[in-house]
């Protein structure tokens, strides 16, 4: 079923290659206690098998001094954050014991080990660049690669990916470091993705690409 769709797509002229550019940067999506604890109403079982995928791309960026982003979703205790059709759509987002920054649910998974100097983006939308300075953060850095891991592919991580295309960045979904609640949504969007807003590459692609920055600058 996923391959006649794929090549319905390519038959109708999507889908072309965008590839990595010169300046990466990575964003982890999300991968907060939000979604990854077991008492969470959001948790994914899913999402909390990524993190060794991500821990992956997230050695090789570090390695080779790739700028690195973190996301988490949060809002207000009162709700005036999720307030009206946002909230009712997304009900989760007046869910105190999930997405309250002060539950300390949003707070990201210990193991990513964010580093002081890496970014994190609190954020009451989809998209990482929606109503935050996540797209500012990036052109003061000159970047043209964004690289996008986490959770959910078929909410956050589409979301972002699209922004990303939009605004002109060579986007790239690490294939095995995104994960979804629904594993049908998950294959679903990385298809619609690939077609649309970036390209799904194996996550050990994305890796010897980061490690390729690092050999590229100790020759210069």
């Amino acid at each position: 079923m996923y391959e006649e769709v794929r090549e319905l797509y390519l038959s109708r002229g999507f889908g072309g290659r965008v590839g990595f550019g010169m300046n990466p940067a990575v964003i982890v999506i999300d991968m907060a206690r939000s979604w990854l604890d077991e008492s969470s109403p959001l948790g994914s079982r899913n999402a909390a098998g990524v993190i060794e995928p991500i821990l992956t791309v997230l050695a090789a960026a570090r390695g080779s001094a790739v700028p690195v982003f973190f996301t988490t979703m949060t809002f207000d205790p009162a709700g005036a954050e999720a307030a009206g059709p946002v909230g009712r759509k997304l009900r989760h987002s007046s869910d105190q014991r999930a997405l309250d920054r002060n539950s300390g649910m949003p707070d990201l998974d210990p193991r990513l080990g964010r580093r002081a100097d890496e970014i994190l983006i609190e954020k009451q939308r989809a998209s990482a660049f929606w109503g935050t300075p996540f797209g500012a953060y990036l052109t003061a850095r000159r970047i043209d690669t964004l690289i996008i891991t986490g959770c959910s592919t078929s909410g956050c991580v589409r979301a972002t990916a699209e922004s990303a295309h939009n605004a002109g960045l060579h986007t790239i979904i690490a294939k095995e470091a995104v994960a979804d609640r629904s594993s049908l949504a998950h294959e679903c969007n990385l298809i619609d993705i690939d077609m649309r807003y970036g390209d799904v590459v194996p996550t050990k692609d994305v890796v010897e690409y980061l490690y390729s920055r690092m050999n590229t600058r100790s020759v210069a």
